[in-house]
């Protein structure tokens, strides 16, 4: 008798668990799917668990394995699913990250209202480890993010914001100095910008938030590149309920 039992919970809960992940890699879609398009947005129809991540990576791959062209047309190349979807759906559209799906806003009042109806307007959740290593106001909801918005707030106004163009300044003085002497000694050089701009941008942050410089907070700065770079891998990956 308590074999039977076991043996008939044991079958009502893998029928639940069946019917959990199929309602999320399928059903659920489908029905968000449906109401984005009565809504009037546009998009790819929803495909299996992956959506359009692969191809966000194809893009991106294809993307980056060409020169950057000198053209203020740039968004193919930092975000070209965004770009291809906006060119093929419209302005205000929808991708698929997995089974989720993210929608695309660019007109400035509809932008403006969902900041101000916060609380109707959810941030899509993709992965629970760029939850982890990413928190902060990028990800942040309702009150809390009203909060932490308040707090920054200040820190970006115009004044404050003059009195730290001295620190702008001397960093930039610094990595043009450090052209200089690597033209000099060969009076032509091609010089990887990208290192420099990186070291430029967390000098200046250093300066001016915390009155150092780059090589005095070097490592911090190595640690949260690492961790930008493993969120961006949890980033590109599919979450599933109880994989990891």
């Amino acid at each position: 008798m308590a074999a039977a039992a076991a043996a008939a919970f044991t079958v009502v809960l893998m029928i639940k668990w069946v019917w959990r992940a199929v309602n999320w890699v399928w059903l659920k879609p489908k029905t968000l799917e449906r109401y984005l398009r009565q809504q009037g947005l546009a998009g790819n129809s929803y495909r299996l668990l992956f959506g359009d991540m692969k191809d966000s990576f194809r893009l991106r791959n294809e993307a980056k394995s060409q020169p950057i062209s000198f053209t203020n047309d740039y968004l193919h190349r930092v975000d070209p699913l965004l770009h291809r979807t906006i060119k093929n759906y419209g302005k205000n559209s929808f991708v698929w990250m997995g089974p989720i799906p993210v929608v695309n806003i660019t007109e400035p009042e509809l932008i403006k209202e969902v900041f101000l109806k916060m609380n109707d307007f959810q941030k899509p959740k993709i992965s629970k480890l760029f939850d982890l290593l990413v928190p902060g106001l990028i990800l942040y909801e309702g009150e809390k993010w009203a909060k932490h918005r308040k707090i920054i707030n200040p820190a970006f106004h115009i004044e404050k914001l003059k009195l730290m163009l001295p620190a702008f300044s001397t960093s930039c003085d610094k990595m043009i100095d450090e052209w200089e002497k690597v033209v000099s000694e060969t009076n032509s050089h091609e010089i990887n910008m990208v290192p420099y701009l990186k070291t430029l941008t967390a000098d200046v942050i250093s300066r001016s938030a915390f009155g150092s410089s780059f090589e005095e907070g070097k490592k911090i700065f190595q640690l949260l590149d690492d961790q930008i770079n493993l969120a961006l891998q949890s980033f590109q990956t599919i979450f599933i309920p109880g994989w990891r």
